[in-house]
């Protein structure tokens, strides 16, 4: 592209293996469908679904699983360039329980180590790092190296420039000491202009749980607008100019949970690339999380900006 890419996202690719029905305990599930999973290739799906340019920074097994996630990201428009092979380990994959309205328990197969935790400073294309409009980093590519240093890595050299996201993303079981974790998330925070994350994530980077305690110590970490996730509480963001929005969720009836969370960062980076105010773009970023709840998958079923200006208007 001789253009900047809208966004850029780095972290976690696989596939999902997901039962199609639903409140069957996974042992007696008898059929699947197969989807393209992980976060951070879920937001740039779904930027891209609302018609930006993207692209995802990440990395499959050289194997056929690989080659469905390359087939995948093209035909949902995400650029594939930097998701490269690596021979040493298979492509992850992912299973789930789906038992609406709140319990969707995962089971990750990321053994004997994910290859997207195989992304090297030196492959980096620090250029387009720098130049895209919006870049997205996770939690998760900060758990083991030689990710945790190519992120940082790529922050660093990024500068804040544009508007830089980081997902607090925690997932305990992909920390071989999640007690560890804390000093590299507040590091990361020293160069990202947006945190989201819900309760958990939050309490994860700032030691602290309460919503509005979540945001001030996310802005004093260094960041200009926090946005905190809570549930059925909806979602609260804080700028560092004082501007304040504090937004109920869509209701809905849920069908899977998973992937509400991935609808909503590529609405954000939606909003923000708009440049709407915050109560907007949460608005809005909420309803997208919305329709993915309300359906059986995540990268397939991100919406369009039809289908969440229709669900607002209704």
């Amino acid at each position: 592209m001789t253009e900047p890419y809208d966004l850029i996202t780095m972290g976690r690719i696989g596939v999902d293996i997901y039962p199609l029905q639903t409140g069957v305990p996974l042992p007696q599930v008898e059929t699947f469908g197969k989807f393209l999973g992980g976060s951070a290739t879920n937001v740039a799906v779904a930027a891209a679904r609302l018609g930006r340019s993207t692209a995802v920074i990440t990395r499959t097994g050289n194997d056929p699983f690989g080659e469905y996630c390359h087939q995948a990201l093209k035909e949902f428009g995400v650029d594939d360039r930097w998701v490269t092979p690596v021979a040493a380990y298979p492509t992850p994959v992912t299973f789930c329980e789906i038992f609406p309205p709140d319990d969707f328990p995962l089971y990750f197969y990321r053994q004997p180590k994910a290859p997207d935790l195989e992304i090297h400073p030196s492959e980096l294309d620090l250029d387009a790092i720098r130049a895209a409009r919006i870049f997205w980093i996770t939690g998760t590519g900060l758990c083991e190296e030689p990710s945790r240093t190519a992120t940082l890595t790529a922050l660093r050299e990024r500068a804040k420039s544009g508007t830089t996201i980081f997902d607090l993303d925690w997932r305990p079981m992909f920390w071989k000491d999640p007690s560890q974790a804390r000093p590299f998330y507040e590091e990361a925070l020293k160069h990202v202009t947006v945190a989201v994350g819900n309760l958990d994530e939050c309490e994860v980077a700032t030691g602290v749980r309460e919503p509005r305690a979540c945001a001030e110590a996310l802005l004093a970490a260094g960041v200009e607008l926090a946005v905190v996730k809570q549930g059925p509480k909806g979602v609260l963001a804080v700028h560092r100019d004082g501007t304040t929005a504090e937004v109920p969720p869509v209701p809905v009836e849920v069908v899977n949970g998973l992937g509400a969370g991935d609808a909503f960062g590529g609405s954000l980076c939606h909003g923000l690339l708009a440049g709407w105010e915050p109560a907007r773009i949460m608005r809005y970023a909420n309803a997208a999380g919305a329709l993915v709840a309300s359906r059986l998958a995540c990268s397939s079923a991100m919406p369009t900006e039809s289908e969440v200006e229709d669900l607002l208007s209704s």
